[in-house]
């Protein structure tokens, strides 16, 4: 059976079309999953009895099960561990003076290896499907999400096809109608996909996992780089902000005595001058896996200052939920299945 939150409207409507019911039931099962959020095709009580037996019959809505939710001290933040068949996630909200944010999974486990990051010690299982990705949203609580970011276990552009339907489905406006401009997207570099998300000129904020000014130091913390250099991966983002007119943000985790001196600032700074709509996001490197440990706030203080006197629109960002290991580079989704 497949999961009937990875269809389209226009999906949907073809199907509904070839089993001869009105077009019209179409947008009505997509209200019902995505506006309203149902998981079972009972709830849809506008659809024809005999319509949601033969749904039953062929798709289901979600096969989610959480397992544990952990909420941080200050409440700002909980986290998520939940299976999806055999395979495990973790996905969390967080809730901001403007708003609830969800940070979800795009695949179970992590294949890029990326050194400070605890999913790459879970190997990796598979790509999630749309509707695995939609139902992690779905299911976080009452209250509207106002922000969705891609930044949880998994690459994204590594499952580009469906995160792309995804972005679509979640901000059709018939459906859950989330603007585009509330969806960040991260990645680690993957070029090639970099320029096809370009391309197709959607709206949402692309985020650069960038954590090193340059190829040597870089190659030691991501091992993608040694398929992607900067100088290509540089490239890639000035064409993505020339399509897309969207300003572009290059995260960067500081790592006590590794990435956070006075040289790798200024040579971030250089790196970074050619692209016009680009931001760094400073983050303390979270606790995650033995060999890193987060930068001073001084030191941190002291980088800013100098991306700023070079230009570079800068911002520290506050790290939340990094009691239940819920903050970046932590999520690591390895608990056993029952």
């Amino acid at each position: 059976m497949n999961c009937f939150l990875s269809l389209t409207l226009e999906e949907i409507t073809r199907l509904i079309s070839e089993w001869n019911y009105p077009a019209y039931r179409a947008g009505q099962i997509f209200q019902w999953l995505h506006q309203k959020r149902v998981v079972h095709f009972d709830d849809m009580s506008n659809l024809p009895k005999d319509l949601r037996e033969k749904l039953k019959e062929f798709y289901y809505i979600s096969n989610m099960k959480i397992l544990e939710r952990f909420i941080s001290i200050d409440g700002s933040t909980s986290k998520y561990l939940a299976t999806f068949g055999n395979d495990s996630v973790e996905f969390v909200r967080m809730e901001y003076k403007y708003g609830s944010s969800v940070c979800i999974s795009t695949q179970a486990g992590c294949r890029m290896g990326c050194k400070f990051c605890a999913t790459a010690e879970t190997g990796f299982s598979r790509n999630l499907t749309t509707g695995e990705m939609c139902t992690q949203v779905y299911n976080v609580g009452e209250q509207p999400i106002r922000n969705v970011v891609l930044m949880g276990c998994g690459e994204p552009l590594d499952n580009f096809e469906e995160v792309v339907r995804f972005i679509q489905i979640i901000s059709h406006p018939k459906g859950y109608n989330l603007g585009q401009r509330h969806i960040s997207l991260s990645t680690c570099g993957l070029v090639p996909q970099i320029y096809k998300l370009a391309d197709l000129k959607l709206q949402i904020t692309l985020a650069i996992s960038l954590h090193a000014p340059t190829d040597v130091l870089r190659q030691a913390i991501m091992p993608i780089t040694n398929q992607y250099p900067l100088k290509e991966l540089i490239k890639a983002c000035e064409y993505y902000a020339q399509q897309t007119h969207r300003r572009i943000t290059f995260e960067y985790a500081l790592a006590r005595g590794v990435n956070d001196n006075l040289a790798h600032a200024k040579t971030l700074a250089k790196l970074l001058q050619g692209i016009s709509l680009c931001h760094v996001n400073l983050i303390p490197m979270n606790k995650a896996r033995e060999t890193f440990s987060p930068s001073s706030k001084k030191d941190i203080e002291v980088f800013a200052e100098v991306l700023q006197q070079m230009k570079i629109t800068t911002t520290v960002r506050r790290s939340l939920g990094g009691d239940v290991l819920a903050a970046c580079g932590q999520l690591r989704a390895n608990a056993p299945i029952n």
